[in-house]
């Protein structure tokens, strides 16, 4: 018997029990070990390594697979991702269209704070859509006026900088569009003949992708096809206090920082930084802008990344998106009085911002993650996240150099590309991402338990282990980082091949795409030991049993 046809028997035994399960109204799974006895031991053998991948990606004959290319050719190809398809998502976890599941330490680029599919989150957006979604902004609603004073309360009270109004917009590269159009109208207003025009950001930064954002986005990759980018940016050397003064002058109007750059590698900003910043800004009469999109809202433990630092180091912009609204797109860009003072009317405005759904929404996630109790939380997660971190470095020292970061915004450096570790644990179950140059950024979802902590770094571990200490390969699936360059043409056709798997005691005979699984439905992987949880079943605790 070959090993493609034993791999069509186990999976017309799982199928069966499938669909029996499912004609019960409950769907459940074959045991691993039951459903293999029956088959040559060849065979077996390779379908038990396999099955250690409890999510192992969908081959080039899955169901994913033909969804995937059935559709691709209708979109612009901006993106390079990973074979599995998400559909739905509970606290932590996530499930494709396979019904794998994956505990997410991703949280969509720190954007799920509060998780996937807050129940109160889904109540309220179902309340508003039967209300009043969007009415424009030439007319007044509820909403947009209760979240702008929310933010300026919670800021204040946090011990933040003494935010006076705020704009609201639709994501995080609008917010910073605004920023940059304020400091130049601020700057206009200093030295009308526009001499004052002048942005200053930093290497390694990320502020988004529209002209303005990335032309404050010094990365070659990105600037490069759209160049030119729009006059008057000057790039300076994050963390180096030495060189503001010559580089922030009387022709700036403006300076753009992240407290915590997160796509530039999870590098946080010296203390003296900010403070100097601060100074010679107040010197020249230029804007200091905080982006906060991926650092704020309670992601380092308190209410903003900034509310450590001393007043003289307070921003008079600060920018958010990502967690404000946990998955709904919206924005915001939070200024000082002074500078909303130089804004009239007609100055800026967006169509959809400040729309009554997406406020609401985001007045709930803000009183939420303002909570001192959950802010508290992180920082004690961040902590047990250090933990494992600094156990695993004791057992890869050649490999782990550093830990950077606050509360649950953790880059993990190593010496070595991080990209198949990314995707020897997506096929344990773990959703990771990198950042930077050669860095694992860990941004969970804030309610994260700590035993979730627990078994991701267990996972994490042991993607290492298989990566850096067996012998085999698994190539890194790219995709897998906001910054990563991408391709000059669509890979969409190679993804469901371009991923070399070692599989632990298997021979070689066993290591090929026959041993893969010739159904066109779900994989041998959604064979599970007992234990394991599956999609419309609560996420619980890390499993005691293991798939074989």
């Amino acid at each position: 018997m070959s090993l493609r046809t034993g791999s069509q028997r186990l999976t017309a035994v799982v199928r069966t029990q499938r669909q029996t399960a499912t004609r019960a109204g409950r769907r459940t799974y074959a045991s691993a070990a039951t459903a293999t006895s029956n088959l040559p031991a060849h065979v077996r053998q390779a379908i038990e390594s396999e099955a250690r991948l409890p999510n192992a990606d969908p081959p080039s004959d899955s169901s994913t697979a033909r969804m995937v290319h059935s559709q691709s050719p209708f979109m612009v190809p901006t993106y390079v991702k990973p074979p599995p398809m998400f559909e739905q998502g509970q606290g932590c976890y996530i499930w494709d269209i396979e019904n794998r599941q994956y505990l997410d330490f991703t949280a969509g680029i720190a954007v799920n704070a509060l998780g996937h599919c807050d129940p109160e989150m889904s109540k309220l957006l179902y309340q508003q859509s039967q209300t009043l979604v969007h009415s424009s902004n030439l007319y007044h609603n509820p909403w947009t006026g209760a979240l702008s004073q929310l933010l300026i309360e919670k800021t204040r009270q946090a011990g933040g900088f003494n935010a006076g109004k705020v704009f609201i917009c639709n994501s995080g590269s609008e917010a910073n569009e605004a920023a940059i159009k304020f400091a130049r109208k601020c700057g206009k207003t200093v030295q009308p003949d526009g001499s004052k025009h002048e942005l200053v950001s930093f290497h390694n930064s990320f502020h988004g992708r529209t002209m303005g954002s990335l032309s404050a986005t010094p990365n070659p990759k990105y600037q490069k096809p759209f160049a030119p980018m729009l006059p008057g940016f000057k790039y300076a050397t994050y963390n180096d206090t030495d060189s503001i003064n010559e580089l922030v002058t009387e022709n700036t109007c403006g300076v753009i920082i992240e407290p915590i750059q997160g796509e530039g590698g999870v590098n946080v900003a010296n203390p003296d930084f900010p403070i100097a910043l601060r100074k010679r800004c107040t010197e020249v009469g230029a804007v200091l802008i905080y982006d906060e999109i991926q650092c704020g809202l309670s992601r380092t433990g308190q209410m903003w990344a900034h509310c450590d630092l001393p007043a003289e180091a307070h921003p008079d912009i600060l920018t958010t998106a990502k967690a404000l609204g946990n998955g709904f797109p919206i924005g915001a860009t939070l200024v000082t009085d002074e500078v909303s003072s130089k804004i009239v009317t007609g100055d800026h405005g967006t169509t959809f911002g400040g729309n009554p759904l997406g406020c609401r929404v985001a007045h709930y996630i803000v009183t939420r993650l303002s909570d001192p109790e959950l802010q508290r939380g992180v920082v004690k997660k961040g902590a047990r996240f250090r933990e494992h971190m600094a156990r695993i470095q004791q057992r890869f020292p050649s490999i782990v150099k550093e830990v950077r970061g606050r509360g649950l915004i953790l880059g993990m450096q190593l010496s070595a590309d991080p990209t198949p570790v990314v995707t020897a644990a997506r096929e344990r179950g773990l959703l990771t991402i990198t950042c930077g140059t050669n860095t694992l950024r860990f941004v969970p979802p804030l309610i994260i338990s700590e035993d979730e902590i627990d078994k991701g770094m267990r996972i994490l571990e042991d993607a290492m282990s298989v990566v850096f200490e067996q012998p085999g390969e698994v190539k890194g699936t790219d995709g897998q980082q906001e910054m990563r360059a991408t391709r000059e043409t669509s890979t969409f056709p190679l993804l469901f091949h371009n991923t070399t798997r070692h599989y632990m005691h298997v021979p070689p005979d066993a290591r090929t795409k026959q041993g893969r699984h010739a159904n066109n439905g779900p994989n041998i992987n959604t064979v599970a030991a007992p234990g394991w949880t599956t999609a419309r079943q609560a996420p619980k605790s890390h499993p005691s049993v293991r798939p074989l």
